[in-house]
This record gives structure tokens, C-alpha cells and sequence, in this order.
């Protein structure tokens, strides 16, 4: 192929792009962070900026400093080290924030000579009254853009009106200190995240694809471990685009789509004469939205990351290995249903819609906050846009940001994720040294001062000067914080588990119960073993108490009794018992007898009743008895 026909293939492909890109109108939403100016007096206030997508901005977190703007080379485009100025911090200075102006150059290109010249963030002037934008990065930089993966400083753009009110300040000698603050910047609901990565399986499109490939690799680990311990929820997608219809049988919309130009994507090397195709982008797309799909549906979606890096490690372009083969062989070795998958990729050819695609399109426009997906890679977190370095550590931070506090994983408080602030002085926080207890959290966007539980045990207090065990199994961790002493053998504390909190000194023992009980001397106040005849001895929390002589001590009563006379009384006591009972026995059997003697005479006169008449019967007159005839 010559040369001419070449270039009318890239010509043709560029205009084919126009129209496939322009067939998207997308709704494009700026992500914004707040700047707060604490000084001086007439600019306190706070006020809007959109957050560069570039840089790692401190999601969760907030940066303070003053800002400087440059005598010369105002829109930092070229290097500062050629003015001989220096914006780099002394020890225990505040970060520098450096005011540059826009124009003339790329905001990368800002950024960079901002950051080499010791600034701690770059905050751009726009130069026309507008509603703010989303600096980008940019998609060639003539071969020179080896530095964008090295920005590390935030970045924000405010409007013209904001920036002229700084420049005033700053020109009339006033110190402007600034508080950028990204704590809300991500929405942080629950304790679960949700994240989406807009993703393309094309390696042949710069460094913007050699950066996705990379952070791929990169966060895999991370990734997995979220996904598997049910910290996070992830799901990658896909961008897609339609052949406009007056171009649907053309060579070239037939080569860069499937489904009869429902679903397409650029030419990987942009030019439709030599290399892989649109297509071929497109079917690898979906195949890989089909792997997750399966993979989900068995309980394993993390196997997507293993799958898109092997992919990328074992069929790249470059080495004529973008095929469904090498594809195919990849599954397999991850142990993913192949034909559950091939099942979900359909049929290419067909003139009808994919479900898959179709609902990839449908996922790309953006509802309520969320803008359309119109710029590869996208990372959404929680249903936000994320802007900045597409990196693992500023990814990380991100995703972090998104948990409620309190409820991050262990790693968003690894040192090189954020600062564990209760390592300084405890973070201000209540803290009992004797028993290694401390109210002080650490979290991802700072500390919480809040009373522990501890083995079960809850503390209760405002968690900043107090904090107090509560309820059962109190009293072992550190005593319940109460007074405890031991002395020769013998332990006496004034926590007690019968109690929900509070300390009490023990009986024998007076005091606040935490600092310090003191032994009562019961003998001294008179408190006890005062009888005539007792001899008291106080002793460590209780006393002794004895009789004089021959007497015995009454405890009960407090009185001293004769041993004699104990025994004496004894006894007279025990033959009162015996000649009760022995009376007692012979009343009843005085009653026994005399029952039993009245039943017999009554069953004697009963009988005789009957054979003869007794003494206090009359006797009837012989006329009156009725002889019957015989």
C-alpha cells in the first residue's frame, strides 16, 4: 500500500471518529472541592474549585497553607529554576500554594513546574468569567509528557472574579492562608464502597492505555482483598459508541462495529489499514464484561482482575496475540466457565442489540450527580466521578474516603495511606497508661475521641478527659479504675462487679474509692467491741475483738458471757426439754386411755341394750299388749 492511500485511510478514520464521537452527546459533571480562606478578614469565606484530574488529590483529607503568586512566569510554564525562585517549605514552615494563571501551556505542564519548584498545590486562575471546568490531561504532549505520571501535587481551578481578589491581597502585602479541604468530595454513607472503572481492553492507544494496564496490574491485590472480605463492590465497565446510520454499510463502520453498527470502538493504531480492528476492541470489550458476569454469578468477581492482567501479559497487540484463542486459553486456566461465557458474547453478526453492550450504553449517561462516562479511564466512587492520578496509593485514598468512619478496613490506616494521629499525644484523646486503655481511634480522616470497649467491657465518658468501665467485668481491667491494695497476704478493692460503675471502698475502709481508702480503726472511733468486759485490736480492714478473764465473746450481741454459766444454762435448758416431753408423753396416754374406756362402756351398754331392760326404761302395762290369735 502507497503512501497516499495511507494517508487517505488516517484522513477517512478521523472523520469517521467525528462522527462517532459526535453522535454522543454527553453530560460532562465538574467534581469540585472547597477552599477556605481563614485570613485575611475581607476574603473569609469559602469558596468553590473543580479538582484537576491529575495529581493525587487528598480525598478524606484537607492541606493547609498560604498562597504565593510568582513575580515572573506567572502562568508557570516554563521552569522556575530559570527565575531563580523557589517555593519549597523550611522546617515547620506552612506548604506553599502556588497561584499561577491560566493559558499558553497544558495544566500538566503548570503543575509540574509548580511541583519541581517545592509547591505544595497549584491553584489556576481561569482567564474568562465561566463556570468552572475539569482541567485534563493531555492526550499527546508532542512526545514530552513523561512527566504526568510524576505529578503528585493536588491541583485546583477557581474562576477569574475569586482570583483577581487573591492577586489584590496578595499585592497589597496581606497573608492569604487556605484550607483545601476534599472531606466531602466523595460521598461516605456506610461501610461498604462501590466503585466502577470505565475500562478498554485496547493496549495500543498511548499512555493512556499503557496507565490503565498499569493500575490494573497494580491494584489487583488490593482490589481482591476489598472484593473478597465484602469491604467493596466492583464492577468494570466498558465504553461503547454507535455508527451513525448513514455510515452503517460502509467499510469502515464495518470494521470498527458488531451488531450491524450498534456497538463500536476507534481503530487501535487509527488507521483501518494495517493492525486489528474497532471490532476486534469491541468483542475483546465484551468478553471481558461476560468473564465478570460469569465470575459474579459463581461468587468470584475479583477473578476479573486476574483476567484482564494475564490478558494483557499473554495476548498484547504487539505480538499478534489479540485473538479469541489466546483469549479463551486464559480463562481456562482461571477455571471460568468458557461456555457460559461464550453463551453471554452472543452472536456478533447478528442485526439485533446485545444485552450486554446495551446495557453498558445505558450505564454511560449519568443520572442525578453523576455525569455521562465520556472519558477513558473513568473511576466512579459511590457514584462520584474521581479525578486525579489513575495510581494505586491515590486510588486507595479514594476508595477509602468512601467508607463511613469508623468502619474503614485496616488498610486505609497503613502509614503510607494517612497519618495515624493518635500516635502524637494520644490525639488529645482520654487514655489510662496503667492499663495501656485509650479513647483515641484512628481513622482515615483523622482521629475520634470515643471511649472503648475493651474484652467486652464498655467505658462510658466523654472520651477526651474520662472514661469509666461500666457493667459486668468492670472491675477486671485495671481494677474498674478504683483503689486496690494488698498487705500481707490479704487484697481489698473498691470496684465491685455487683455495681455498674463507681468505686465504693470496701467495709473497714473509708475514702473516694479511687485514689485511696483508709483503714477505719473501729476500736478508736468506737464503732465496735464496746462491752464492759471487751478488749479491742484493730487490725488492716477489720478489727479483733475479745473478753477479759474467763468470759466468751457474743459477736451478735456485742457483750462477754461466763463459759461456766453457758454450760450450766446448757444443761438446765436440755432437762427442761426432757421433762416436757416426758410430761407431754403421759398426758397423752392419760387421754388414750380414757377415750378408749368411754368407747368401751358405750359398746357394752349398746349390747345389753338388747337383751334386757335397763333401769331407766319404764315398764308398759299388761292391758295395753295386743296378744294376735294363734
Amino acid at each position: 500500500m502507497n503512501f497516499g492511500t495511507r494517508m487517505r485511510d488516517k484522513m477517512w478514520f478521523c472523520v469517521w471518529v467525528l462522527f462517532l464521537f459526535g453522535s454522543c452527546c454527553g453530560r460532562f459533571v465538574v467534581e469540585k472541592n472547597s477552599l477556605k480562606v481563614t485570613s485575611p478578614d475581607a476574603l473569609k469565606g469559602v469558596y468553590e474549585c473543580a479538582i484537576g484530574n491529575f495529581g493525587i488529590p487528598q480525598y478524606g483529607g484537607t492541606m493547609v497553607g498560604f498562597v504565593a503568586y510568582p513575580k515572573s512566569n506567572r502562568k508557570a510554564c516554563k521552569s522556575f529554576d530559570e527565575f531563580d525562585i523557589s517555593y519549597k517549605s523550611k522546617p515547620g514552615g506552612f506548604p506553599t500554594f502556588l497561584l499561577v494563571d491560566r493559558g499558553d501551556c497544558y495544566f500538566t505542564t503548570k503543575a509540574w513546574n509548580s511541583q519541581k519548584a517545592g509547591a505544595a498545590a497549584i491553584i489556576v486562575v481561569d482567564d474568562k468569567e465561566e463556570p468552572l471546568i475539569t482541567m485534563d490531561m493531555p492526550e499527546e504532549d508532542n512526545g514530552r509528557g513523561d512527566y504526568l505520571p510524576n505529578i503528585s501535587i493536588p491541583s485546583a481551578l477557581i474562576n477569574q472574579s475569586f482570583g483577581d481578589r487573591l492577586k489584590k491581597s496578595l499585592e497589597n502585602g496581606d497573608m492569604v492562608n487556605v484550607n483545601l479541604d476534599w472531606r466531602e468530595s466523595l460521598p461516605h454513607p456506610d461501610d461498604r464502597v462501590e466503585y466502577e472503572f470505565w475500562t478498554n481492553s485496547n493496549d495500543e492507544c498511548g499512555p493512556k492505555c499503557d496507565g490503565q494496564i498499569d493500575f490494573v496490574k497494580a491494584f489487583k491485590g488490593v482490589a481482591q482483598i476489598l472484593e473478597k472480605k465484602g469491604y467493596t463492590q466492583f464492577t468494570p465497565h466498558y465504553i461503547t459508541w454507535y455508527c451513525p446510520e448513514v455510515f452503517t454499510l460502509s467499510k469502515q463502520c464495518k470494521s470498527q462495529c458488531i451488531n450491524h453498527g450498534r456497538y463500536c470502538a476507534p481503530d487501535p493504531e487509527q488507521d483501518f489499514s494495517i493492525g486489528y480492528d474497532g471490532r476486534d476492541v469491541v468483542i475483546q470489550n465484551l468478553r471481558q464484561v461476560c468473564l465478570f458476569k460469569v465470575a459474579n454469578e459463581s461468587g468470584k468477581p475479583w477473578l476479573w482482575w486476574d483476567y484482564v492482567s494475564d490478558f494483557s501479559i499473554r495476548c498484547p497487540m504487539k505480538d499478534k496475540k489479540y485473538t479469541k484463542e489466546c483469549a479463551e486459553d486464559v480463562i481456562k486456566s482461571l477455571g471460568v466457565d468458557l461456555k457460559k461465557i461464550n453463551d453471554c458474547i452472543g452472536d456478533p453478526e447478528a442485526d439485533e442489540d446485545n444485552p450486554i453492550l446495551k446495557a453498558e450504553q445505558d450505564a454511560q449517561i449519568g443520572k442525578d450527580s453523576r455525569g455521562d462516562v465520556t472519558i477513558l479511564p473513568t473511576l466512579l466512587i459511590n457514584n462520584r466521578q474521581y479525578r486525579g492520578k489513575l495510581d494505586k496509593s491515590a486510588v486507595l485514598k479514594a476508595i477509602c474516603a468512601g467508607f463511613l468512619e469508623k468502619t474503614e478496613p485496616a488498610v486505609c490506616l497503613t502509614e503510607d495511606i494517612q497519618t495515624n494521629e493518635c500516635l502524637e499525644n494520644n490525639g488529645g484523646c482520654w487514655r489510662d497508661q496503667a492499663a495501656n486503655v485509650t479513647a483515641c481511634k484512628d481513622t482515615f480522616r483523622g482521629r475520634l475521641c470515643e471511649c472503648p470497649i475493651v474484652n467486652g467491657v464498655k467505658f462510658v465518658g466523654d472520651g477526651y478527659t474520662h472514661c469509666e468501665a461500666s457493667g459486668s467485668g468492670r472491675c477486671e481491667i485495671n481494677n474498674g479504675g478504683c483503689w486496690k491494695e494488698s498487705r500481707d497476704g490479704m487484697s481489698f478493692s473498691a470496684c465491685s462487679d455487683n455495681e455498674a460503675n463507681g468505686c465504693k471502698c470496701p467495709p473497714g475502709f473509708k475514702g473516694d474509692g479511687v485514689h485511696a481508702c483508709e483503714d477505719v480503726n473501729e476500736c478508736k472511733e468506737k464503732s465496735a467491741c464496746q462491752c464492759r468486759d471487751c478488749k479491742c485490736k484493730n487490725t488492716w480492714g477489720s478489727y479483733e475483738c475479745s473478753c477479759r478473764g474467763d468470759l466468751l465473746y457474743m459477736e451478735k450481741h456485742d457483750t462477754c458471757i461466763s463459759k461456766n454459766a453457758s454450760k450450766e444454762i446448757s444443761w438446765s435448758f436440755l432437762w427442761v426439754i426432757i421433762l416436757g416431753l416426758a410430761a407431754a408423753g403421759v398426758g397423752g396416754y392419760a387421754v388414750y386411755k380414757y377415750r378408749i374406756r368411754s368407747y368401751m362402756d358405750s359398746e357394752i351398754r349398746a349390747i345389753m341394750a338388747q337383751y334386757m331392760p335397763l333401769d331407766n326404761h319404764g315398764e308398759a302395762p299388761t292391758n295395753h299388749i295386743h296378744h294376735p290369735d294363734i
